[in-house]
């Protein structure tokens, strides 16, 4: 996730006086762990947090330099809030462009109410909208981002996964296109990851956990195929209000249905429950060229080997560079572990959706 501007000047000024606000309030983690008042679950979070950044220094080759170096406690549970919002029968998400990120899908405030203000404008404006809660974000190496309270104390596995992908955006990052730099970074996290636990002796539940986002998020690609189909079909407005709502209803009834048997069933319920058109575009966002990403990784002599053809994608026109992912995810056979069952299908299940206006009943 990416800190962004905006193109007035009270949205600069939040977001400058915030990020201010945090940089001000850095402790250099060395100092907090010798202190002798300091937690001990903290002090052995930050030497977690030490030892993930020498990894992703030494083996990702990722250049973390002083990122991620300090500590900041914070005031609220969440540095960063953001908005997302898509139009009410469209699939491609309103996008902000601001002077350094680029253009991008989300909007980020320093300040809930900042955000819920926004969320609740562009909602009266008629776009679905999403508003949620960012413990992280990347400053693409301007200044030296802190570990802050809103993720430290998160398990090994996933404040590892989280800082290999924020870092990631420090190696590689192309203006104005966040399919491609989310997805980027959300595969080095899920690339590094195995080895990772491998050299911690983590085994087991983490594995199920990535295992289980990967089903969710085939889940969600399904119910935004079928939304896609719905929005571009030449049925009356009424007719793809229906249908959409049927849609997303057969949606939460198929996350039920896959993750009935899951040691956390309700880990993404309240996620699901919310799922709409901005939701899905993010879901798109961020994992659908992971595929083509894990690809390249494959074809590649090493980490150092994988971000100079990732940088040489970078380089092309928006369209050859989405050709040249589009080929390499029609090469990616998927090996990971499967939670889903035997008898659990995605497609199978959400086929269920809308089945008497798909055959003309109404």
């Amino acid at each position: 996730m990416l800190l962004l501007g905006c193109e007035t000047a009270g949205y600069y000024t939040q977001a400058a006086t915030g990020q201010m606000r945090i940089l001000a309030a850095r402790e250099p983690i060395e100092d907090i762990a010798a202190a002798p008042d300091t937690d001990a679950k903290l002090q052995q979070q930050l030497a977690l947090v030490q030892s993930i950044r020498a990894y992703a220094s030494g083996e990702l080759k990722l250049p973390v330099g002083r990122a991620y170096g300090a500590y900041v406690k914070l005031e609220d549970d969440y540095p960063v809030w953001n908005v997302l919002a898509a139009p009410e029968f469209s699939l491609k998400p309103k996008r902000w462009c601001y002077p350094i990120a680029g253009c991008a899908s989300y909007r980020g405030y320093f300040r809930k109410s900042s955000a819920r203000d926004k969320a609740e404008q562009l909602a009266g404006e008629g776009y679905d909208v999403y508003l949620g809660p960012v413990p992280a974000y990347s400053t693409l190496g301007w200044f030296d981002d802190p570990v802050m309270s809103s993720f430290v104390h998160w398990p090994p596995e996933r404040l590892a996964g989280l800082l290999f992908h924020e870092l990631a955006h420090r190696r590689v990052y192309i203006s104005g296109d966040t399919q491609f730099n989310e997805s980027f970074a959300t595969a080095v996290a899920q690339l590094a990851l195995p080895d990772w636990r491998r050299r911690h002796g983590i085994d087991g539940p983490a594995a199920n956990r990535i295992a289980e986002a990967r089903a969710v998020n085939a889940l969600m690609m399904t119910a935004r195929r079928q939304l896609k189909a719905i929005y571009d079909s030449d049925q009356p407005r009424d007719v793809q209000r229906q249908q959409k709502a049927g849609t997303l209803a057969q949606l939460r009834q198929c996350y039920r249905e896959l993750s009935a048997g899951w040691a956390y069933p309700n880990r993404y319920r309240a996620y699901i429950e919310k799922t709409n058109n901005a939701t899905l575009a993010l879901v798109s966002e961020y994992q659908s060229r992971v595929p083509a990403f894990q690809q390249l990784y494959r074809q590649s002599d090493g980490w150092e080997d994988f971000y100079r053809a990732t940088e040489k994608l970078g380089k092309l026109d928006k369209d050859e560079r989405n050709r040249r992912l589009d080929t390499l995810a029609a090469n990616y056979q998927d090996s990971s572990r499967k939670v889903t069952g035997p008898s659990f299908n995605s497609e199978t299940c959400m086929s269920a959706a809308n089945t008497p206006l798909a055959t003309g009943d109404n």
